[in-house]
């Protein structure tokens, strides 16, 4: 590739900035290169991006080998599964801001040519693919791919089996040694979690949005074809570079629709609903509530992946991975092939490459769909009118109706599953959990995982403002908007009252006369912020309705 003249660093007036440069070990010929920012979420706190140090170093080699200068940088991330059922949690849903900022901010701060963003918990993908669409460089996504499952008492376990012990464990179901036992088997190394959670949902959707190469993503973190993929990375986002393919020209309409059919296929997390809006803000594209239930509704469900299914990431690796899955969603007509990705080639391009296993069960024929149409459904009612999103592929429920048990946080509802107090029937309703009120919209895993370990999970209905982890199931409603804190109907809602969840007809509704919830909203007053000062607070004051992606610019 030829010379490149980059402000930065070029004139006898850049000399400082090169003489700075060239202190950590840049030559004149590599300034002299395409400048290649190297955004890197790596962190020792837990194992989904663990690896991701040694992984960069096959990147770096690539953009090398290719004729760039690779720079890294590093941004934060926050482990879903570690902060879980704790106040650490409201800081998650922010990282994805923060992170989307940071890369931003460096990147235009040292003018690069392009960008490769590594990835590996869940809020550090949704948040490098909306840096990348708001900076709209020339960049590729690289998830760092999944753990593999624990072993325990001879059948493979996930993290979302840890969880649901916890409230088994409570129960008298199992004893203090087999928790012990499940704990210290379950994350058998670096990797994001195991089932279609969040992170291997956000992946297989980064793939179908062809803003990550279709493949990428599922091979797993500690495989060894690993590193060829992350070199690889490295040399395509310098074709990107030379052909001036940028994200705001992969990432379209039809990107964004065959993204979400990706997760309804998948019976992938509900937090994508958040998360593609999110990205597709950024990249200004209109997305809304409306279009998740219309594309799930015509996509069927083929992947039998964990929560609700037998098998895990790895699984579908070797069954043939998200290519696989791409391949039958042509057959079925359910994506438009002819998007373009990162690799240069189409998405049915990419599809038609896909290698099948002999044998495999991960991926279902067309014709043997696990279920007609897909995992996602958006609720709306007297409870949520902005509308609310539920997970179906867990569950084989279409209705519940029950009273309601109120409670204004995740702990208050977490001890009452605990403690037995929850009983068959009941609609548990925890609030104050939303975008602004939490602040940060906390994921109810510790209160679902228990609600199924205490053999609740068929008899109980719980809602919320706040979120779900990709690891639950049962029949939850999250994302109720206008939520709480703001004054939603949410926040009328007294114990006893009944609540009525109607799959079918896609109702949310609280059984109560419309003069009866607003004279309670009357009288309701919102509570103090739960932070004065700091990047919470700032965030609370900022953020926008769960229904527009929560977003806070």
């Amino acid at each position: 590739m030829s010379d490149r003249s980059n402000p930065l660093t070029t004139g006898p007036h850049r000399a400082p900035a090169r003489a700075m440069l060239k202190a950590v070990g840049f030559t004149d010929a590599d300034l002299k290169k395409p400048l290649i920012g190297v955004a890197n979420t790596w962190i020792e706190i837990g194992p989904c991006n663990y690896h991701l140090r040694d992984l960069d170093a096959h990147v770096k080699e690539g953009i090398r080998a290719a004729g760039g200068t690779p720079m890294e940088f590093n941004t934060v991330s926050i482990s879903d599964g570690i902060t879980m059922g704790t106040e650490g949690m409201r800081a998650s849903l922010v990282s994805r801001e923060v992170i989307a900022d940071s890369i931003e901010l460096v990147t235009r701060g040292n003018g690069f040519d392009g960008l490769v963003v590594l990835v590996g918990c869940d809020k550090t993908i949704p948040g490098g693919v909306m840096a990348l669409a708001r900076l709209n460089v020339p960049g590729v996504l690289l998830y760092g791919g999944s753990i593999a499952p624990g072993q325990w008492h001879g059948h493979s376990v996930t993290i979302q089996d840890v969880f649901e012990a916890v409230g088994a464990h409570a129960a008298g179901s199992i004893t203090d040694e087999d928790l012990r036992r499940l704990e210290a088997d379950a994350c058998p190394g670096a990797g994001a979690c195991g089932g279609q959670f969040t992170a291997n949902t956000m992946a297989i959707a980064s793939e179908f949005l062809g803003i990550a190469a279709l493949g990428s993503g599922s091979v797993p973190a500690i495989d060894p074809k690993k590193a060829a993929v992350a070199r690889t990375t490295g040399e395509r986002v310098m074709d990107l570079v030379r052909g001036n393919l940028r994200p705001r020209d992969i990432i379209t309409r039809a990107a964004l629709e065959n993204a979400i059919a990706s997760v309804a296929t998948t019976g992938g997390s509900t937090n994508a609903v958040l998360h593609l809006i999110a990205i597709a803000r950024e990249a200004g594209v209109p997305l809304e509530l409306a279009d998740f239930d219309r594309i799930s509704s015509r996509v069927p469900l083929l992947a039998d992946l964990k929560p609700s299914g037998r098998f895990v990431a790895t699984d579908l690796h070797a069954a043939g991975g998200s290519p696989l899955v791409a391949k039958r969603l042509v057959e079925a007509g359910a994506i438009d092939p002819n998007a373009k990705t990162v690799t240069g080639r189409t998405l049915g391009e990419e599809a038609a490459r896909a290698s099948e296993t002999p044998g495999q069960e991960v991926v279902r024929p067309v014709a043997q769909a696990l279920k007609k149409s897909g995992g996602l459904v958006i609720l709306r009612g007297s409870l949520a009118p902005e509308g609310a999103v539920m997970k179906v592929s867990g569950t084989g429920r279409a209705q519940h109706r029950g009273p309601a048990r109120v409670f204004d946080s995740e702990e208050a509802a977490f001890q009452a599953v605990q403690t037995q107090s929850i009983t068959p029937g009941d609609v548990v309703v925890i609030r104050y959990e939303g975008p602004s009120g939490g602040p940060g919209m906390r994921e109810m895993l510790a209160v679902t995982g228990a609600i199924v370990g205490a053999g609740l999970g068929e008899s109980v209905a719980l809602v919320t403002d706040g979120r779900f982890s990709g690891a639950t199931r049962g029949f939850c409603v999250g994302h109720i908007a206008p939520e709480a804190a703001r004054g939603g109907p949410i926040a009328a809602v007294r114990d006893g009252d009944i609540i009525a969840i109607d799959v079918a007809a896609r109702t949310l509704n609280v059984e109560l006369a419309a003069d009866v919830v607003t004279e309670r909203l009357a009288e309701w007053r919102a509570p103090q912020p739960r932070y004065p000062t700091g990047v919470l607070a700032k965030y609370a004051r900022l953020v926008s309705s769960a229904s527009l992606g929560a977003v806070t610019g």
